[in-house]
């Protein structure tokens, strides 16, 4: 998905992402910058199955989710 930057460096999170996790207004996001890459993460915890399709990924290697889990 592709968003705008708008004044003072703000983005609308695309309502299909924030249906999907599940985010109100108020809620509180993490910010991190990695090598060319901004990052935003709830605060709140998000089952799996909240963020089900969201990716439309159909399948996921094992070795990928316990990667994504170590934060490599």
């Amino acid at each position: 998905m592709e968003v705008e930057l708008k004044d003072k460096g703000r983005v609308t999170i695309p309502s299909e992402i924030r249906k999907a996790l599940a985010l109100e207004e108020g809620d509180r996001l993490f910010i991190e910058l990695g090598e060319g890459v901004i990052k935003l993460r709830p605060k709140k915890i998000v089952t799996a199955e909240e963020i089900k399709g969201i990716a439309k990924i159909k399948k996921v290697k094992l070795e990928e989710v316990e990667l994504s889990l170590a934060g490599e």
